[in-house]
């Protein structure tokens, strides 16, 4: 297939550049999508973004300010589903910016075990939030395997640093999920009604500007 469209969903950390990359070594045309959770974290994680869209030779990426959704989410909804929860809201999110665009796929860095929200029943549920479909180019690689990567990129520098995806989490997260028990908590928190309201939120930023940040903090994928 010629001119493959993929939006990659970038957090800024480890994960996601490396996908976005193999993406393109294997003839993708990316643009990238970053989901900030400002006001409850700092800018690092969207500056983070804005640097490795740069270092993958993108000319810009698109903003989602959705620091407010997020915190509806955690508060509305049983807190250990969270991590499935805002997974969700992104690819649905993503998901309606990609057939604005014409985009054909969306991608993320997610791989099998690293977190709780990437074991193989939660990414089903996951997966069941779109009919686009969804690359997980790291899929079947450890963490070790996707940091040897990034140093071969030259990503790692601006990618280290410890996680910060919990600023509104709390409980122990599920490693095991149905749809059925997701759709409730969606009802509880009103998803269709703040995905509508995010798509009101989104801004556009070149990545051409100078970027100073902390590699302090750092964003989950």
């Amino acid at each position: 297939m010629k001119n493959k469209k993929a939006l990659l969903l970038m957090s800024g950390g480890i994960d996601s550049p490396v996908a976005g990359k193999l993406a393109i070594e294997n003839g993708y045309k990316i643009y990238a999508i970053h989901f900030s959770q400002e006001p409850f974290t700092d800018s690092t994680p969207k500056l983070k973004s804005i640097a490795l869209c740069k270092l993958l030779g993108l000319k810009e990426i698109i903003i989602v300010n959705a620091g407010e959704e997020f915190k509806e989410i955690a508060d509305n909804s049983y807190r250990e589903y969270y991590f499935i929860l805002i997974k969700r809201f992104m690819m649905k999110v993503s998901e309606l910016i990609a057939e604005e665009k014409k985009i054909d796929y969306l991608i993320t860095g997610e791989s099998i075990g690293q977190v709780s929200s990437q074991t193989l029943s939660n990414l089903n549920t996951i997966n069941q939030s779109t009919k686009i479909e969804i690359l997980r180019p790291v899929l079947f690689k450890n963490k070790q395997e996707i940091i040897d990567l990034s140093k071969k990129y030259e990503y790692f520098e601006t990618s280290k640093g410890p996680e910060m995806c919990d600023a509104l989490a709390s409980g122990n997260p599920r490693t095991q999920s149905t749809i059925e028990q997701i759709l409730k908590e969606e009802e509880k928190c009103n998803m269709n009604q703040l995905v509508k309201r995010t798509l009101r939120k989104i801004t556009i930023e070149k990545t051409n500007q100078e970027i100073t940040f902390s590699k302090k903090l750092n964003s989950c994928n």
